[in-house]
Formats: C-alpha cells, sequence, structure tokens
C-alpha cells in the first residue's frame, strides 16, 4: 500500500474516533437528563474518542509528510539531470530553472503531502458517517446525502475556475522569477546605460501581473469555501430541525421513526463530521491547484538531447557536417576527427560561435544537422572562460571534479597553471575562503584555478575556453606550454583568439 493510501485512510479512520465521542456526549448528557449521577461510561467513551481521533490525524500527517518527500526526492532525481543537461535556446532562463526546481517541486511535494491523502479520505469518509447516523436515524443519513449531490455540483463548477487560475498564477510567477534573476545578474550593465526606470517599470508590470493573478486565485478559493460553508450549515441545520421536531412530536407529517433523546443527540453531534473530510480538502485544495500548475509546467520541461557517444573514455570524438543553430545565428557545417590524443584550436572573431562548439562537444547543445560523437560526460573535463565558483575553501573548489584526488595532484597542478604566486600571498595557503563570486580573484586567476580543477579531475577529453585570455604574455606562454604537453596523453579542444595557441596546434578550426 502506498504512502497516501495509507495516509488516506488515516483520515478516514478518525471517523471511528468522532462516533464513539458523539456517543460518549450522548451517553453522558442522557444519563443527566434521567436524574442519575453515572456518567462515567460517556466520559469514558469521550475519552476513548478523542485517542482514537488523536492517533487518527497524527498518523495521517506523518504518513502524508513521508509521502511528500519521497514524491519530492523522485522528482528531483528525474528534473534535475533534465534541467541541466538542458543548453541553447530550448533552456529556460536562469531565475525559470530555479522556480522549476524549487518551488515546482515543492508545491508537488505540498500537493502530495496536504491534498492527495484528505482526497482519499473526503471519497470515503462521507459516506462512512451517513451509515454511522443511519444506524440512528436512516431520515438524518438522507438529509445529509440530498445536501452532498447539490454541494459536488457547485464544486465543479468552482473548480474548473481556480484550476484556470492557477494555472495562470502559476505561469506569472515563473515569468516574474526569471525577470528578477536576469535583471539582477546585468544590474551593472543596467545602471551603465541609465535604464533604472524602464527595468523598474517592467518588473513592476510583471509584480503587478502576479498580483493581479493571485486575487483571482484568491476569489476562487473564496467561492469554493462559500459553496462548502453553505451546504455544510444547511445540512446541519435540516438535521437539527428534523431531530427537534421529531423528538417534540411536531413534524408536519407522520414519523417515518421513532427517535428518543439519545440517538437524536447522537447525530446532532455527529453531521458535521460529514462535512469534515470537505472542510480539510478546501484547506488543502490551494496545495492541489499549485501542485497541478507545477505539474503541467514541469511536464514542458523538454527533454536534453541525447547526443551520439562512444561509450568509452579513450574512444574518438567526431563532427561530421555539425550544424549549431541560435536564433538568428549558425554555426557550421563542421567536420573533425580527434583520437585520444592531440590538440586542437578553434579560432574566429567574437560571436562566431567558438563557445557554442565547444558546448556541442561537451554534450550540452545537439546539432541541428550533422552528427557529433564525442565521450561520456564522466570523461570530459571543462575549463571555461568564467569557471563555477562555491562559497568554501581553494582547495575544495579545485577539487570539485575529482574530490579523492591526493595532495601531490593537487599541488602539481596548481604548479602547472602558475598559481604558486597566488598561494604564496595567503596565509592559509589552499585553505583559503572564496566566495561564489571570487571577489579577490583577478580574472586570469579564476581561468587558471578553472584549468587546474581540469587537470586535477583527470578526464580524457579536456575542453578549455580562452585560457590564455586575461593573462601576461609570460603566464600565456606557461599555459600553452601545458596545454601542448596535456595534448600528448589526452585529446585537447581549445576555443581561442590567441594566435600564438593556434600556431601550436595539432588542428585549427576557423569559424
Amino acid at each position: 500500500m502506498s504512502l497516501h493510501k495509507a495516509a488516506g485512510l488515516a483520515w478516514t479512520s478518525d471517523i471511528a474516533g468522532a462516533a464513539v465521542f458523539a456517543w460518549g456526549i450522548a451517553t453522558a448528557l442522557e444519563a443527566q437528563l434521567a436524574g442519575g449521577h453515572d456518567t462515567a461510561k460517556g466520559a469514558a467513551l469521550m475519552l476513548l474518542g478523542g485517542l482514537l481521533r488523536l492517533t487518527s490525524q497524527y498518523g495521517a500527517q506523518v504518513l502524508g509528510f513521508d509521502e511528500g518527500r519521497a514524491v519530492a526526492q523522485a522528482r528531483r532525481a528525474a528534473l534535475y539531470p533534465r534541467l541541466l543537461g538542458l543548453a541553447g535556446p530550448a533552456a529556460p532562463a536562469l531565475g525559470a530553472t530555479a522556480t522549476l526546481g524549487i518551488d515546482h517541486v515543492a508545491a508537488e511535494q505540498a500537493r502530495a503531502a496536504r491534498f492527495a491523502p484528505v482526497r482519499k479520505a473526503a471519497t470515503l469518509a462521507p459516506v462512512l458517517v451517513a451509515i454511522v447516523i443511519a444506524l440512528a436515524s436512516w431520515v438524518a443519513a438522507l438529509i445529509l446525502l440530498a445536501t452532498l449531490i447539490l454541494f459536488v455540483f457547485g464544486m465543479i463548477v468552482a473548480g474548473g475556475a481556480a484550476r484556470t487560475a492557477a494555472d495562470r498564477q502559476m505561469a506569472s510567477i515563473t515569468a516574474l522569477s526569471a525577470l528578477y534573476v536576469d535583471r539582477l545578474r546585468h544590474l551593472p550593465i543596467i545602471r551603465h546605460f541609465a535604464a533604472e526606470d524602464r527595468i523598474a517599470r517592467a518588473a513592476g508590470a510583471a509584480a503587478e501581473d502576479v498580483a493581479v493573478r493571485t486575487i483571482a486565485v484568491l476569489r476562487a478559493a473564496f467561492l469554493s469555501s462559500a459553496i462548502l460553508e453553505f451546504f455544510a450549515a444547511l445540512s446541519v441545520a435540516l438535521v437539527a430541525v428534523y431531530c427537534g421536531f421529531s423528538l417534540l412530536g411536531m413534524l408536519p407529517f407522520p414519523a417515518p421513526e421513532n427517535l428518543d433523546f439519545r440517538a437524536a443527540f447522537f447525530v446532532l453531534v455527529l453531521a458535521p463530521e460529514f462535512y469534515l473530510p470537505m472542510h480539510r480538502l478546501a484547506a488543502a485544495y490551494h496545495e492541489k491547484q499549485l501542485g497541478e500548475a507545477a505539474e503541467k509546467a514541469l511536464a514542458e520541461v523538454p527533454e536534453p538531447m541525447n547526443l551520439p557517444r562512444t561509450g568509452k573514455a579513450g574512444g574518438a570524438i567526431a563532427l561530421r557536417g555539425a550544424v549549431v543553430e541560435w536564433p538568428g545565428h549558425r554555426i557550421g557545417p563542421v567536420d573533425l576527427a580527434l583520437s585520444a590524443r592531440g590538440l586542437v584550436c578553434i579560432t574566429g572573431p567574437t560571436g562566431s560561435g567558438k563557445t557554442s562548439l565547444l558546448a556541442a562537444l561537451a554534450g550540452q547543445v545537439a546539432p541541428s544537422e550533422g552528427m557529433i560523437e564525442t565521450l561520456p560526460a564522466d570523461a570530459i573535463a571543462w575549463a571555461g572562460q568564467v569557471p563555477l565558483l562555491l562559497p568554501t575553501t581553494l582547495e575544495d573548489n579545485l577539487r570539485l571534479g575529482r574530490p579523492d584526488a591526493d595532495a601531490a595532484t593537487v599541488a602539481e597542478a596548481v604548479h602547472a597553471v602558475g598559481l604558486d604566486a597566488l598561494l604564496a600571498k595567503r596565509a592559509d595557503g589552499l585553505a583559503t575562503l572564496i566566495d561564489h563570486h571570487g571577489a579577490w580573484l583577478s580574472g586570469g586567476e579564476r581561468r587558471r584555478l578553472g584549468l587546474a580543477r581540469a587537470l586535477i579531475a583527470d578526464r580524457a577529453l579536456l575542453l578549455a575556453d580562452e585560457p590564455t585570455a586575461d593573462l601576461d604574455a609570460q603566464s600565456a606562454e606557461q599555459i600553452i606550454a601545458l596545454l601542448v604537453a596535456e595534448a600528448q596523453r589526452r585529446a585537447v579542444v581549445v576555443a581561442t583568439h590567441d594566435e600564438r595557441l593556434a600556431a601550436v596546434a595539432d588542428t585549427v578550426i576557423a569559424l
């Protein structure tokens, strides 16, 4: 049995505790009205009913939480590789990616934890309440079931409007997140061109759209709540009128059943429980709306491309008439055959597509034409223009691609890329802390750190993007000599403007 079914049964079993509690109250009051003082039996039943309800509700919430956590873990395991594997025009903006990977998964988790269990209970618990009430008064049970039919029709109408509103709200939140993250990343450029007012107006319009969509969701939620409260109050009122008039003998028609005080009071106490599962469902309905909207949005995340791979680290790399296209830009066709060793330089003016071609070799971009055969992802090391930096120590950043690398390997890579001088200026050496911006690192030092990380990873294919940029002539010569040496034992592909590096390459691809 799945966790959400078990949680639904736990919520449903709450009815047993409610019935025992109601019977205990009716028993105690009947004893009091009869002039006796023996209310111990009723009190014991009330205590037992309360304990049963406490156990059921606690168990239902624990099981629901476990189900939500399992759903979130499964979704992240399937979603994160897809998001990380997307590149090019198909890839969502950074802010949208964060919303998809965090907020949308959390929405699905909340739906599984809160809504799914109470939905199970809402379909079964009212029927069980009606059956239990029918044992005392079948007329009262029919009254409750009659109001339920009208309630269902009202909720169908309100639910359709709520679903549409939730979809629109989720889309506007995703767009707002993408807008804010993108504008924050480019804040210096925005300030340089004095575009603050225009960007603020765009952000304000996006925020206003979210507010409007949120109001629409709240309006649908209030409508649903109003329908529920109306029929819940109507059902209890009708049952109360029937029971009262029946006990007083004032029914305007022949009494269909003999109803004593204990049975009538039991029915009155238990009648509100008929709509209680619906109240729980309404309380969790917002999670249902957001969860379904999130599921719809996540289903639209495209699958990452599946480039042909040789399957082993020592295989060949080949581009056969490969074309990489972006909106308004076309790279290729490119033909390349690279064995297990050798240095290939990709040259061309800025914007010609050198980095895009490297990304295609890394398996991050699918060709629109031709074929790319590359290595498995775990056989590729990447040294980009702006390497990823984590807010931890230099050593942790260097070991990112190979955490188990020994100290000698790290020291050798640091020396090979010329970071010795940097460490000499830092009292903590490799234990020096950095932030994710690498605030105290120069552009050239960041590039060399990325290259050192790629060397430590020790992969069969090394891809480097402008490795000699931002370096003085002596440092650039050191990196060129390093790449030539590395090409003697592995395949090295470099995107560069540096004519000195292109001059020592085995193959040059000019874009």
